[in-house]
């Protein structure tokens, strides 16, 4: 019994900033001398981003209830731990209910039929939670199942998507929501670091969900069988990545040889996943790969030798939104479900990195909706 994704929604802050309004603004706040005011430029300037967008409205001048705090002396001030979370509590939830109640309406079952809910998200803690919320705001049986998935960072759709499908084995019947909200621009830190730097150069704020369940779905709308969900820690990289709770917010760790660990690995891991489903590379019609950034979509195609555009909409997400964290893989599976169509029965392999290094895959069916 396979576990369908019958409809994917995403959703985005209606602030939307250029690349190059958020690099002058951490030009005027980041303290730091010529050197590194060079290497950000250069960062900027070659993230492959032209576009995010963002739950704060400081990165565009002067607001009413400023994030970041210019005192007197011309010294930048960083909220708290606790004020950034405070933060997430209020503009999450509005995002996740949105996105929620997209999802279910591009699908053909009620608010009734829901049984569960999960919800995932690395930027922000609260409870009652987003799950919370979501049963509330869109009228959900009060006997909703609900799971929050918590931490995992750029690939947690997939532990969430795991949920779902077990809870779908487990009930024919099953009905699951699946929701991911990441404002990763929370917590930029003004730091003159390499890891800050590239962080506050890549992330940025946004949400995905889908609609899961083993029901069948409709033939003339372009769904998702899910065939395996997968997962592997890349070897002596466990230094590579970390997001940690500080007292001035959530601090990353992000080494620049991330894409060359990738680029180390990852064809032996594809092979065997693909290898358990009787499938080689040649197999997978399409590829959705996480956009955490410009260098890791190019090693991973030149690692797996995809074709030239291969990654095409992974590049055109990063381009308009930048990484959105665990939830930016829901914007490509999107782009890739609803663009050009593909003959019902292609192969589609999803991949997604973060701590550990873990890779996370995904391999789908596409079901209806093409020629």
């Amino acid at each position: 019994m396979s576990a369908h994704i019958h409809s994917i929604a995403t959703a985005v802050p209606p602030l939307r900033y250029r690349q190059e309004q958020i690099r002058d603004f951490m030009l005027q706040a980041v303290p730091g001398d010529e050197r590194m005011r060079r290497v950000l430029r250069r960062m900027y300037a070659q993230s492959g981003i032209a576009f995010r967008h963002s739950v704060l409205g400081d990165l565009k001048g002067a607001v009413a209830e400023p994030f970041f705090v210019q005192t007197l002396d011309l010294q930048w001030h960083t909220p708290t731990t606790a004020q950034r979370n405070a933060r997430f509590t209020r503009e999450a939830p509005p995002l996740f209910v949105d996105i929620a109640r997209r999802a279910l309406a591009q699908s053909d079952f009620a608010p009734s039929e829901v049984t569960h809910v999960v919800t995932a998200s690395c930027t922000g803690f609260f409870n009652p939670g987003p799950d919370f919320h979501i049963v509330r705001a869109l009228g959900l049986p009060e006997t909703t199942h609900r799971v929050h998935v918590g931490f995992m960072g750029c690939y947690a759709m997939f532990p969430a998507l795991k949920v779902a499908e077990a809870f779908c084995r487990a009930d024919a019947n099953a009905v699951v929501l699946v929701v991911c909200v990441e404002l990763c621009s929370l917590h930029i830190q003004l730091k003159p670091t390499g890891d800050s730097l590239l962080a506050g150069c890549l992330f940025a704020d946004g949400g995905g969900g889908a609609v899961v369940s083993a029901k069948s779905p409709r033939i003339k709308t372009p769904t998702l069988a899910i065939q395996t969900l997968e997962t592997t820690l890349l070897p002596d990289s466990a230094a590579a990545m970390a997001w940690t709770i500080g007292d001035d917010g959530f601090d990353i760790v992000l080494s620049s040889y991330v894409p060359d660990i990738i680029r180390a690995h990852i064809q032996p891991a594809v092979e065997r996943v693909l290898a358990k489903q009787s499938l080689t590379l040649c197999n997978v019609s399409r590829w959705a790969v996480h956009p955490g950034g410009r260098a890791i979509l190019d090693k991973v195609a030149t690692a797996l030798a995809l074709p030239a555009d291969a990654c095409d909409v992974s590049r055109e997400v990063l381009r308009d939104y930048g990484n959105m964290s665990g939830a930016t893989l829901f914007f490509v599976l999107e782009r890739i479900l609803h663009g050009n169509a593909q003959p019902s029965g292609a192969t589609l392999c999803a991949l997604a990195f973060g701590p550990g290094l873990t890779l996370e895959m995904g391999l789908f069916t596409r079901n209806g909706g093409g020629a």
